[in-house]
């Protein structure tokens, strides 16, 4: 049977405190339905369906969703910090704004979800799925990002500094302002990818491809682009590794 978290809560407080033990308390909670503002914190849901489900303001920190179903579901300002979402499925979902520290998306799809302004912040997202998705604003600091797909996705003015995204694809991504700071890029495809304005300074790009990519009065500096590939890419006033400004019409190579 599932309680409401009104009901949850009347039920607790008919029991006498003597006899309440923790185990009894969080059980209580977990069994409440989802819904707006529902609390799960540790609780175990893996595999759960929550497709479509309304969960804004939510809180699931520690709780573990393997393999749950999320898709399409509304997560605005969700809390999931710590919690599990290895092989889960959020495409489609709406989820900005939520707080996702040290999540774990490992293989799961976010394919399609808007996540703007949403916080991973050294999150695991190893082989994780985000085609397509909205991103403008979140921050990926110190993520790990190891062959994630972002092809299309939309970072605008996304933080991912010190984040690790070596072998992800960011093909045809829009990366205009972002941070990129000291992020780890190696073996990273970047083509046809928007960089405009973006912050690469000391970011390893060994062996990136970034042909036909827009770098635009990006800056590099520093940056260590060993075997990197800039064919066709749009150097206009892009600020190169020696801290040389490149000429405006520079494609290819700073000129």
């Amino acid at each position: 049977m599932r309680l409401s978290v009104r009901s949850a809560a009347a039920l607790l407080l008919s029991i006498p405190i003597s006899i309440l033990h923790p185990a009894d308390v969080q059980a209580a909670a977990c069994s409440a339905a989802p819904g707006p503002n529902v609390i799960w914190i540790n609780c175990d849901k893996r595999g759960i369906d929550l497709s479509g489900a309304d969960l804004r303001g939510a809180i699931l920190t520690r709780t573990d969703l393997q393999d749950a179903d999320l898709s399409n579901a509304l997560l605005t300002g969700i809390e999931l910090n710590f919690a599990n979402l290895r092989g889960a499925r959020l495409d489609g979902a709406r989820a900005d704004n939520a707080r996702m520290l040290s999540v774990d998306l490992s293989g799961a799809n976010l394919s399609g979800a808007i996540m703007d302004g949403t916080t991973f912040n050294r999150a695991r997202l190893i082989d994780a799925d985000l085609t397509d998705a909205q991103l403008r604003k979140a921050s990926f600091y110190q993520a790990e990002m190891t062959g994630a797909k972002l092809t299309g996705a939309q970072l605008q003015d996304a933080r991912l500094s010190q984040a690790r995204a070596d072998r992800t694809d960011f093909t045809g991504a829009n990366l205009s302002g972002a941070d990129l700071q000291q992020t780890v890029l190696e073996h990273a495809t970047l083509r046809g990818a928007t960089l405009r304005g973006a912050n690469l300074e000391r970011a390893s790009l060994l062996f990136a491809d970034l042909g036909g990519a827009d770098l635009s009065e990006a800056r590099l500096v520093n940056a260590d682009i060993s075997s990197a590939v800039f064919e066709e890419a749009t150097l206009d006033n892009t600020q190169w590794v020696n801290r040389r400004r490149c000429r405006p019409g520079s494609i290819g190579e700073c000129r």
